[in-house]
């Protein structure tokens, strides 16, 4: 019997050409492709590979029972991820006994992606390998022509999931700043900015390195935003 093993493929931010060679070559070669995605939904990881996967490649869709159907805080959201996750592990352990199993993973996996919760669970079950990639952070920061930190800056991500105390009390105390997981957040996030005396530098990226791209300042923001937008504050620090 051959052994197989996982790999996690890191996507990077977006845009097809800031795939790592790596990543690149290992989904070309690929012979069992995995993949997260909303149920009903294509899935943005697969959507990026679209024209890489090989013929033949045998596709399986992990199709979360829950996204934001329900508040993060809610017990039963908690459960139904685990016993998602435990499912998906049990499955790809038992694939890698004699097959090679490649995860897509956009952004950089160790960094809030979801594979982190299979790996969790694999690792001493199986061979895992993980591919980094571009964060999506990066990749936004990079679309806003500016520098998030200068010198000694302090860079701090935090996500807008966080209670409006908790996002104020980060602002203020940092001095660049990442704000991941917007939409339904987006009013609470606005009064954590204006308390922390930050929402005046506050920039909103939309779909970052892809299609429809937008980079606007989040004062000229009105109506609902994609859960996926990313807010910067850029740092000021020593400059040359």
């Amino acid at each position: 019997m051959t052994a197989g093993k996982i790999i996690c493929a890191g996507l990077g931010p977006g845009d097809p050409d800031l795939m790592s060679l790596r990543s690149y070559r290992t989904i070309q070669g690929a012979r069992h492709v995995a993949y997260f995605r909303k149920a009903g939904r294509k899935g943005q990881a697969r959507t990026l590979v679209a024209d890489l996967l090989p013929a033949g490649v045998v596709e399986h869709a992990m199709e979360y029972p829950v996204t934001t159907e329900i508040p993060f805080s809610d017990p039963e959201y908690n459960r139904l991820l685990s016993e998602f996750y435990d499912q998906w592990a049990n499955t790809l352990a038992e694939m890698a006994q004699t097959e090679e199993v490649v995860v897509l993973c956009e952004g950089d996996p160790f960094l809030y992606g979801s594979f982190m919760h299979l790996y969790t669970r694999l690792q001493e079950r199986c061979p895992v390998e993980v591919i980094p990639g571009i964060t999506g952070m990066s990749g936004c920061w990079t679309a806003s022509g500016q520098p998030i930190t200068w010198g000694d800056d302090v860079l701090t991500v935090a996500m807008a999931t966080l209670s409006e105390d908790e996002l104020a009390r980060r602002a203020a105390d940092t001095d660049a700043l990442v704000v991941m997981k917007i939409g339904r957040n987006l009013p609470k996030l606005r009064r954590a900015l204006e308390r922390a005396g930050r929402s005046e530098d506050a920039w909103l990226i939309e779909r970052g390195t892809m299609p429809g791209e937008t980079v606007q300042r989040l004062s000229e923001i009105s109506g609902p935003v994609p859960y996926f937008s990313i807010v910067l504050i850029h740092g000021q620090g020593r400059r040359p």
